[in-house]
């Protein structure tokens, strides 16, 4: 059972101190809530369990995980789960991934307002995109979809931006028909963008007349009214970024894709390659080359750029729209079937293996299965000194 070499809950005890002593007075509630969880995550101070194997013998112990939204130690057992229910309300239709973002300026004002901006973010994707799909001079139909916020760079770096998995399709406005759209086009995504500059731009306006915003540090000239009036005036004439990617072949790649953005966060444990004095080194896509590439940050620069990515409490980062609305999702997809004239295809989903199933078996014999002889009650002393590092059993 043997994790990853490195995880971010080392980094956490390796410089979490050090973080907390230069820029602590800047830390949220929030942030510090996630500092001090992911710190305990996979460590005696949450406690575990001591398993042996049936075969040979081989003892091992297993720290309980912390289970935060925001640890990727933690994220695979959730995502089983939410990917097996996503897989029993497919269609049999291609599916669409348009991707919304804002401009470097807006970003900037997200990051003192999170609630607020990633709020008229989604708001402003989804009836971009219901608006769009309606007008029957593009595809005339009422649509269902999912959209997933994600916050960073593959560099750590502030980038706000939602994934939309689209159906090719909906349901014609006197619901008595299914509207196929073109297999290789979904919507014309200059349409898209303009529409969604103006609706972002006309709810931040809104939010700031009735003083939902602040404005500090790089956004401090915004705070007058002919300064925040100069800023919407240079954000409208700007194009803003709306794209497509090619539709997904088979049900197989949409499981496979919603796994991937889904249940995400800033960076995983595989990408983190090594943990020295002088920093962190970490793997990312340089997409101007096409390549992978390693970074090296300072430790507390490493953690400042995680940190950006802290949701406020509650935010929902995973939003269902239109056909797919919680409400009424079970009855729009049966909808949907009937009028598609059949049943999802039966295709073996490419949902991973139950978490039980990936790590339980025997590290060493490889042959017997590992079983749990006992517990281990957590070590609420440790919290006193939640950021010294910690050795991980990793036999």
């Amino acid at each position: 059972m043997p994790g990853n070499r490195f995880t971010l809950g080392d980094v956490i005890r390796r410089f979490g101190f050090a973080f907390l002593d230069q820029r602590g007075a800047k830390v949220t509630q929030a942030q510090d809530h996630v500092l001090s969880t992911l710190g305990r995550c996979h460590t005696p101070a949450l406690g575990g369990h001591f398993y042996r194997c049936d075969t040979c013998g081989f003892e091992h112990t297993a720290y309980n995980s912390c289970g935060n939204r925001h640890c990727p130690s933690c994220l695979a057992h959730k995502s089983v789960k939410w990917l097996e229910d996503r897989e029993a309300e497919l269609l049999p239709v291609p599916y669409f991934h348009v991707v919304f973002t804002v401009p470097a300026e807006v970003a900037a004002l997200a990051l003192g307002n999170k609630q607020v901006v990633y709020t008229i973010l989604f708001r402003a994707a989804s009836e971009t995109l219901t608006q769009v799909a309606a007008n029957p001079r593009f595809l005339g139909a009422n649509i269902g979809f999912l959209a997933v916020l994600h916050t960073w760079t593959q560099t750590l770096l502030h980038h706000p931006h939602i994934h939309c998995i689209v159906p090719g399709g909906g349901i014609s406005p006197d619901g008595t028909e299914w509207v196929k759209s073109r297999d290789d086009f979904f919507l014309p995504v200059r349409v898209l963008s303009r529409l969604f500059r103006g609706k972002f731009l006309a709810y931040l306006a809104e939010a700031a007349r009735t003083g939902s915003l602040r404005f500090a540090g790089a956004t401090a000239h915004l705070a007058t009214l002919s300064g925040f009036a100069a800023f919407l005036r240079e954000q409208r004439s700007k194009e803003w970024v709306v794209y497509a990617k090619p539709p997904f072949g088979s049900p197989q790649q949409v499981l496979k894709y919603l796994a991937r953005y889904t249940h995400k966060v800033a960076i995983s444990d595989r990408r983190i390659l090594d943990i020295q004095d002088n920093g962190v080194s970490f793997s990312y896509r340089d997409n101007a080359s096409n390549s992978r590439r390693v970074m090296t940050l300072p430790g507390v620069e490493f953690l400042r750029r995680f940190l950006l990515h802290v949701l406020p409490t509650d935010f929902v980062r995973i939003r269902y729209y239109g056909l797919f609305a919680n409400r009424c999702r079970a009855k729009n997809i049966a909808r949907c079937r009937e009028l598609l004239a059949a049943m999802r295809a039966e295709v073996a989903p490419s949902v991973p293996n139950s978490v039980e199933d990936d790590l339980y078996p025997c590290p060493r014999c490889r042959t017997g299965r590992l079983r749990c002889i006992g517990t281990l009650n957590p070590i609420p002393a440790l919290d006193l000194n939640r950021w010294e590092p910690i050795v991980r059993d990793t036999s």
